[in-house]
């Protein structure tokens, strides 16, 4: 009787959590709390904890009571493209500043390209978490 009630209960369905959008989602629109909800089914890939998605901006336009995937999702961009940043150089001690203007979107992190406007001359650089952009630096 006891095996009996035992396979009883491992034979019955597990319940499973997925997020969904609740709205459309645009492309690099920042997700709010308001714009998920949690589903009873088990989708392939789909995030099941809110947190993990508030926050994070969309890579791709999601549509409502689609699935919220790790790989539609990504770090907020602190950098738009054109936006004018700071751009300063780093090596020992010496520290250069200037203003640049971004050719890519960047969160904090990333490596994109700045030209710089002073001497026009395009440079790679890691963006920093106020959006200042680092040349020069060894991370």
């Amino acid at each position: 009787m006891r095996s009996l009630v035992l396979a009883i209960l491992i034979a019955q369905p597990v319940a499973a959590e997925s997020l969904v959008a609740t709205r459309t989602i645009r492309a690099q629109s920042v997700i709010a709390p308001d714009d998920l909800t949690l589903v009873d089914a088990k989708v392939p890939d789909a995030l099941t904890d809110p947190a993990q998605a508030v926050g994070q901006q969309a890579r791709i336009t999601i549509y409502a009571g689609r699935p919220l995937r790790l790989a539609d999702l990504g770090p907020a961009s602190v950098v738009d493209r054109n936006q004018v940043v700071p751009l300063v150089y780093l090596a020992g001690g010496l520290a250069i500043t200037t203003e640049g203007r971004a050719l890519a979107r960047g969160a904090e992190g990333d490596v994109i390209r700045v030209i710089n406007l002073g001497s026009r001359t395009t440079v790679s650089g890691r963006v920093g978490p106020d959006g200042t952009v680092y040349v020069g630096v060894e991370n």
